[in-house]
């Protein structure tokens, strides 16, 4: 089942802070029907401009929390981009290396069109009803593309690429089950006590004390996850796919190739977590399972639900989500304010609480990380490796253990860049993406993107990277890692320009 929502990318974000009514999740949409269905007042905060003003706002109680978004403009380390300060600026201090022009993001004021976007929903199972974005369906003859997001966000985190690729591909952005648009769109575990329809607007969902029918053995998990993608290439897409996972979405993508091989036509990595969950699994690890009892099933516990209870008042806060959205982007004038709205609006939804609550307490996947990789190099699945430099969780190390895992990856690293470079810097991701396909596609006669020659991929190499946004060049350096690259040469090469670094300063 596949219900349409609307064609086009959200407006623009208001100056101010503004409130609006706009359709609570927890009901169903219309089949057929464009954005309709019963609408009831519930507020969202949209926040302009959010590392340079300040505003608060009410999120699921009624005491306001104060949100205090002080500007990216802080000063950090040396290696992230100040508010003030461009890309270029960062690599004009850097040794002279090559450059290479590439394409900006299509520029609607100069009448270069985008690709427009659909919001759908897939009804996986009974209740179990997934939102998904879509780009380019038209584009028949073309590739399709799968993107996972990272924890916390949703398929509104590839705006860009859908946009940018669904020009010349067919694209496609999941939610997860949990996350995103993919909460429930009833409570899973209700209050026995019974109350009306308006009480109910300002409960919790999930914390009664028995679960529905359809939630008892629900448990948003790794497991889950990658079923639903499964399911999701089977019944929606109806071919294999590229997938492209940043961070959690990237550990799901392995995950899911390693299981999957033969619906997965390549992976891309954009700094993919390399763990998730803490609990052991039951099916891997039965005893322990046992004496270790994952907590992440419907009705949640009482032990669990007063510590979630805790964690999710922090988490939920929008200084959290501000303070955390500073740490993952290294270049700090990037606008994140639609990410922003979107995530605080996720943890305004009731299910919202409960879905954290349940992936917190998830056990881990049968099949970990660097299993999952040895069995896509196992099944010949094709990888490509893209990480920014400056990400403070899954630093370049993470990736490069990738590499030396699968040497016939492909690895590029972009400085600067955090956490999430498909948004921060999404005309090199998209660039990447655009020539790894095509080299897959052509089956290697198409050389690899910065590589003037095939023979190249052996080798180590820098290129810095000039594009236009907004009118202004930017620069960042990709650095590409060879076939015959050696993480322990690596480590050699950073301990040697440290000391190099350090005699210089004391000369």
């Amino acid at each position: 089942m596949e219900v349409l929502l609307y064609h086009s990318a959200p407006s623009h974000l208001q100056l101010q802070l503004v409130e609006k009514k706009t359709c609570l999740q927890g009901l169903h949409p219309l089949v057929g029907e464009k954005t309709q269905g019963v609408c009831t007042p519930r507020k969202h905060y949209l926040v302009k401009n959010l590392y340079h003003h300040e505003a608060s706002g009410s999120l699921n109680t009624s005491k306001s929390r104060h949100i205090v978004p002080k500007a990216f403009n802080e000063s950090y380390s040396g290696t992230v981009v100040g508010g003030e300060q461009s890309l270029k600026d960062i690599s004009d201090t850097a040794d002279s290396v090559s450059k290479v022009l590439i394409p900006g993001l299509p520029d609607e004021a100069l009448g270069e069109t985008s690709a427009s976007i659909s919001s759908c929903y897939w009804e996986w199972k009974p209740k179990f009803n997934v939102h998904y974005e879509k780009a380019g369906c038209g584009n028949v003859n073309s590739p399709p593309l799968l993107f996972l997001p990272g924890f916390g966000v949703g398929s509104f985190h590839y705006e860009k690429q859908l946009k940018e690729l669904g020009r010349d591909f067919r694209v496609w952005a999941l939610d997860f089950l949990g996350q995103g648009k993919s909460l429930p769109f009833e409570d899973p575990a209700p209050l026995l006590k019974k109350v009306n329809l308006s009480q109910q607007e300002d409960k919790t969902w999930g914390f009664g004390e028995k679960a529905e029918p359809w939630a008892e053995e629900l448990v948003y998990s790794v497991d889950l996850w990658r079923d639903q993608v499964q399911y999701f290439i089977e019944q929606v897409i109806g071919e294999p796919v590229y997938v492209v996972g940043n961070s959690l979405g990237g550990y799901v993508a392995t995950y899911f190739a390693a299981c999957n091989p033969e619906l997965v036509k390549g992976v891309t990595l954009l700094n993919a977590t390399p763990f998730w969950g803490f609990l052991p699994n039951p099916t891997k690890s039965p005893l322990l399972s046992r004496m270790f009892p994952p907590a992440g099933t419907f009705p949640l516990p009482a032990n669990v639900t007063k510590i979630m209870d805790i964690v999710w008042q922090k988490m939920s806060d929008p200084e959290t989500i501000a303070e955390l959205l500073r740490q993952v982007y290294a270049d700090h004038s990037t606008d994140v304010d639609k990410v922003f709205s979107q995530i605080v609006e996720t943890t305004e939804h009731p299910a919202a609480a409960a879905a954290f609550a349940s992936i917190m307490c998830a056990p881990t996947g049968q099949l970990s990380f660097n299993e999952s990789l040895s069995r896509c190099k196992e099944s010949n699945v094709p990888v490509c490796l893209v990480y920014g430099k400056e990400d403070p969780w899954v630093k370049p190390m993470w990736g490069q253990q990738v590499k030396k895992q699968l040497p016939k990856a492909s690895y590029y690293e972009i400085s600067p860049a955090g956490h999430c470079p498909h948004d921060e810097v999404p005309e090199v991701v998209n660039y990447l993406l655009r020539g790894w396909i095509k080299s897959q596609e052509s089956e290697g006669s198409v050389t690899l993107p910065l590589l003037d020659d095939p023979e190249e991929v052996q080798y180590d190499l820098t290129k810095d990277v000039e594009f236009v946004r907004d009118g202004s060049k930017k620069l960042v350096r990709v650095r590409f890692l060879g076939s015959e690259f050696s993480l322990w040469k690596q480590i050699q090469s950073q301990i040697k320009g440290r000391l190099r670094n350090i005699r210089m300063k004391t000369q």
